[in-house]
């Protein structure tokens, strides 16, 4: 009997120590940690660019205005074509000013004869006036009417210069080449000198010209990263430019270049004007056109980029990501997130190289838990991984 009893009283014991150590084992495994989805950060060299609305205007417009009154005697263009610098377009009658120019030629000649008389008459009366054979107050009046001859012809040249110009002037030219307007005027018209009303407009459109907006405080704080150092401002400050025209992701196929910022802000709208110039050798781009230009503006070395989902916002704006420290703990870091590349946050403070953010798995986290991180890239390799065998 009392063996019996000292048989069950061990088993009993076993049984106990049994349990306490499955209850310890149970224990000491607990729950694994949480996986999440991370990504180291790498600093790379980055090309920046800021998208800004704007509008096309035309390179150069020339408005026809005749420089002579008279009647039109010819149109000699067709409208809407393409016309070249110094092409006739407009023929003015020019019976008038051809006949004052003949007649300022003829006064011309008859001015250089009379010179030409009163030059020879100066020469033989200095010889007279040598040998007191005349009087030095007849000499004088010879004299006096020779500088009187000379002007005389230098008036009769300038009358002539102005007749001819008068003459030309019934030729009407395109001062630019392009694309010249309806005209305002036909065969018979009469038209006026320097009139208000243009007889057509020629517009030059290639190249041709792109006026773009920018906030003032985003080209402040871009100047100022370039005099830091930290952006590579463009090769003589002719930023290369690309367009997407209005209601169309497909970009022009010219590149352009920035030719200027203007050095006045805007009271209104805070904002500063800037101007691209882009070859438009078909005319595609017309003038008045919306479109959107990406500008080149630099190269940023050593950028910190990090995927949107890693970054989040509090109320305020303020970003912040999850870190995961060398244990594996995880911790909550603040950054300034200014501005979106593609499909991530372009981070300008409180990220270094190395550090690991957390990109998936977000809503388990707490602050000190520890995970268990995995690589995005390794992530998809193990996948990868894990599908092969299957496809055999």
């Amino acid at each position: 009997m009392r063996g019996g009893v000292i048989v069950g009283f061990a088993l009993f014991l076993t049984a106990a120590i049994g349990l306490a150590g499955c209850d310890s084992g149970e224990e000491q495994a607990g729950p694994p940690p949480a996986e999440v989805s991370i990504v180291t950060v790498k600093p790379e060299q980055l090309e920046v660019t800021t998208e800004l609305s704007g509008r096309t205007s035309a390179f150069r417009v020339a408005e026809i205005r005749p420089q002579v009154s008279g009647i039109v005697q010819k149109r000699l263009f067709e409208e809407g074509a393409k016309v070249d610098e110094g092409q006739q377009l407009y023929q003015i009658d020019p019976a008038l000013y051809q006949a004052n120019f003949d007649a300022a030629k003829a006064a011309l000649d008859k001015a250089v004869a009379n010179e030409r008389a009163e030059r020879a008459r100066a020469a033989r009366y200095k010889e007279l006036v040598a040998v007191n054979a005349v009087s030095k107050q007849e000499y004088d009046d010879v004299m006096a009417t020779l500088t009187q001859s000379s002007a005389d012809v230098a008036t009769a040249k300038a009358n002539l210069a102005t007749a001819e110009t008068n003459l030309a002037y019934t030729r009407v030219l395109s001062p630019i080449s392009g694309f010249i307007s309806r005209s305002s005027v036909t065969e018979g018209a009469l038209v006026t000198a320097n009139q208000a009303t243009e007889l057509a407009t020629v517009t030059q459109l290639d190249p041709i010209y792109v006026d773009l907006t920018q906030s003032a405080s985003d080209l402040m704080r871009l100047k100022r990263a370039m005099a830091e150092g930290r952006i590579q401002g463009a090769k003589d400050g002719k930023a290369p430019v690309t367009l997407k025209l209005e209601g169309s992701e497909e970009q022009y196929g010219g590149t352009g270049e920035l030719q200027f910022s203007g050095v006045t802000v805007a009271p209104d709208t805070s904002m500063v004007q800037l101007r691209a110039i882009f070859p438009n050798p078909d005319g595609e781009l017309l003038p008045g056109l919306f479109v959107r230009a990406i500008v080149k503006q630099g190269v940023l070395e050593n950028a910190i980029l990090v995927p949107q989902q890693g970054v989040t916002r509090t109320p305020d704006g303020k970003g912040s990501v999850w870190l995961v420290g060398e244990d594996n703990k995880v911790m909550q870091q603040p950054v300034m997130a200014i501005r979106a590349i593609g499909d991530k946050w372009l981070v300008t403070e409180g990220l270094k190289a190395g550090d690991r953010v957390v990109v998936a798995g977000l809503q388990k986290l707490r602050p000190g838990v520890v995970v268990n991180p995995v690589e995005v890239g390794a992530e998809r390799q193990a996948a990868g991984a894990d599908a092969q065998p299957q496809q055999q």
